[in-house]
């Protein structure tokens, strides 16, 4: 029988390696896990739209371009995921991270949660949402290892 190979979609902050540090946990561990991500480039992010489809005079509307074409891969991925991961950093505010966080919820997909204590307030629906709210990445890893393979 062939192993089950689990797709986990590591999204929100893009400013520390948090993603290394769950990749490399999980492949420690022998996890049989496919991960997937936004383009974690925040240039690249940023300005795609205007890159592929030519300048535009508004920010709004720069920004409006790039948020439609990164959505064609984030809606995928996020679709195709058995576990969706969020981590919300310190340093800025990943309206993004929460928005996936409720597209996840709403295709009822399990939803792992990571953020440090001062957060708890302004994501207190997200966390009601999510099966496991956690801290670190090695947290993330071990209810990974938990869930896939019983070991804790």
């Amino acid at each position: 029988m062939t192993q089950r190979i689990w797709t986990v979609y590591l999204s929100g902050e893009i400013h520390t390696d948090w993603r290394t540090q769950v990749e490399s946990g999980a492949k420690a561990a022998g996890l049989p896990v496919l991960f997937t991500s936004p383009v974690t480039d925040h240039g690249a992010s940023d300005d795609c739209g205007v890159k592929i489809l030519g300048a535009e005079p508004s920010k709004f509307w720069h920004d409006h371009k790039g948020a439609k074409i990164n959505a064609i891969r984030t809606r995928t991925l996020i679709g195709e995921a058995d576990i969706v991961v969020v981590r919300f950093g310190e340093k800025y505010k990943q309206w993004n991270a929460a928005f996936d966080a409720g597209v996840a919820s709403a295709l009822n997909i399990p939803l792992i949660v990571m953020h440090q204590d001062e957060h708890q307030h302004p994501l207190k629906e997200v966390d009601a949402a999510a099966l496991a709210v956690t801290q670190t990445p090695q947290e993330v890893v071990d209810i990974l290892s938990y869930v896939i393979e019983g070991r804790l």
